[in-house]
């Protein structure tokens, strides 16, 4: 098979869909790879490390579309990119349907293969393709609420570990999760007041058994939410329903209960945000305040640590990219029930329930596509 990985275009995105690690190891499979030149860059990964893996370094992405079997990005094309997607052809990669009504209508138009890591499940009922990036998301998500809260940046000018005598910020996390155990994790680390909310008992129990006194957990009721919103410092949006758009928790009436400065960090806004202020920005930009609320929502958070974020990635990704490339996607989606969830799109048709009830969209059983 073709194997043809990108630059990224978004903004401020610096991960690559394929390390030289990983090209290794198509090649070694006897895959031709094809690497467009620079894409590593943004990893430390020069064309010259790309080619002693085996690769080819192609001038333009233009001729990489149109080349490749198979293409492993990411973050969704952008419109660009989505123009150059053929029938037949595999597009590996995250891609967050739901809130983009646009992106999934070039899709379907496009009559190409589309497999998103987010839908990819496991034997536990996990997303281990997203698990990385939500534990890189969760954790930076503390980083960036941190520096969000300091008067320079519009926060109220709150540490958040305090110091003797001072009290510490209160942190409160929606959703105990991958993104919000990290985020707790690294919250209790830096010595923040830290509550977690969510509705699983399971989760809440598992959340307390790990953090002891460390840390809080409340169920995530109306009356909860609302109390712990209004005495925080900073909330970190983490809750996320696989494939759908994520539940607006934080209303905007709710921003008049918190103290001018509190910060809102909306790790769910690739599928829309949990806040009903929330719209997504960029690295260049990160920040904006509505009603005196700070709201920090970068779409690509882990493509700030975009060296650690893909060797992650690929650990995760990698061994459904090889099942692909040795196998063809349709057997390999035939013999592996979990990556076939993955199957957003296929031939002009949405193939998965929560991305087509989200949109609106009449949904086609992946197994449809199999044959």
């Amino acid at each position: 098979m073709i194997v043809g990985t990108v630059k990224e275009i978004k903004n401020h995105e610096y991960r690559v869909g394929l390390t030289p690690e990983s090209v290794y190891e198509l090649t070694a499979h006897g895959h031709t790879v094809l690497v467009e030149a620079g894409a590593g860059l943004g990893i430390g990964a020069s064309d010259a490390d790309y080619a002693a893996a085996g690769a080819q370094i192609i001038a333009t992405p233009a001729e990489i579309f149109a080349r490749a079997d198979m293409v492993v990005k990411v973050k969704e094309p952008q419109a660009v990119e989505r123009a150059m997607l053929r029938e037949g052809q595999v597009l590996f990669t995250y891609l967050h349907l739901a809130p983009d009504p646009a992106q999934t209508a070039d899709l379907i138009q496009s009559r190409a293969v589309c497999i998103a890591y987010e839908t990819v499940t496991d034997a536990q009922g996990g997303l281990p393709l997203l698990k990385p990036m939500s534990q890189v998301a969760g954790r930076m998500a503390i980083q960036a609420g941190a520096t969000a809260l300091e008067k320079a940046h519009g926060g109220r000018g709150v540490l958040l570990g305090g110091v003797p005598g001072v009290a510490p910020a209160r942190v409160v996390v929606l959703g105990g999760g991958v993104v919000g155990f990290n985020a707790a994790e690294m919250a209790v680390g830096l010595c923040a007041d830290v509550t977690v909310l969510d509705r699983s008992p399971s989760v809440l129990e598992r959340l307390s058994t790990h953090f002891g006194a460390r840390a809080k957990t409340l169920y995530s009721s109306r009356a909860n939410l609302a109390a712990a919103v209004a005495g925080a410092d900073l909330v970190i949006g983490a809750v996320l329903i696989p494939g759908a758009a994520a539940p607006n928790l934080v209303t905007r009436a709710m921003l008049s209960t918190m103290q001018p400065g509190a910060v809102l960090v909306d790790v769910a806004i690739d599928q829309g945000g949990c806040f009903e202020t929330s719209h997504a920005t960029t690295h260049a930009d990160p920040t904006y305040i509505v009603d005196g609320i700070v709201h920090y929502a970068v779409a690509n958070m882990p493509g700030a640590v975009a060296r650690t974020s893909t060797y992650a990635l690929n650990n995760a990704t990698l061994p459904h990219t090889l099942a692909m490339a040795n196998l063809g996607w349709r057997e390999a989606l035939r013999r592996d029930l979990h990556l076939r969830q993955g199957l957003n799109v296929w031939d002009g048709h949405i193939t998965h329930a929560a991305v087509a009830e989200a949109l609106g969209y009449a949904a086609m059983a992946p197994e449809a596509a199999l044959g």
